[in-house]
C-alpha cells in the first residue's frame, strides 16, 4: 500500500461504515417505521 493511497481507504473505510449502519438499521423494524414516518412528515 503506498502512502497516498490513504484517502482512498478511508472513503472506503467511511462507505462500508455507512453501508453497514443502514443494514443494521433494518434489522430492526420500528427504526425503519420511526424513519420512513419522518421523512413522509416532510412532504
Amino acid at each position: 500500500m503506498k502512502r497516498r493511497n490513504w484517502p482512498q481507504w478511508l472513503g472506503l473505510a467511511l462507505a462500508a461504515a455507512a453501508l453497514a449502519a443502514v443494514f443494521a438499521a433494518y434489522l430492526n423494524p420500528h427504526t425503519v417505521m420511526d424513519l420512513a414516518t419522518r421523512v413522509w412528515s416532510c412532504f
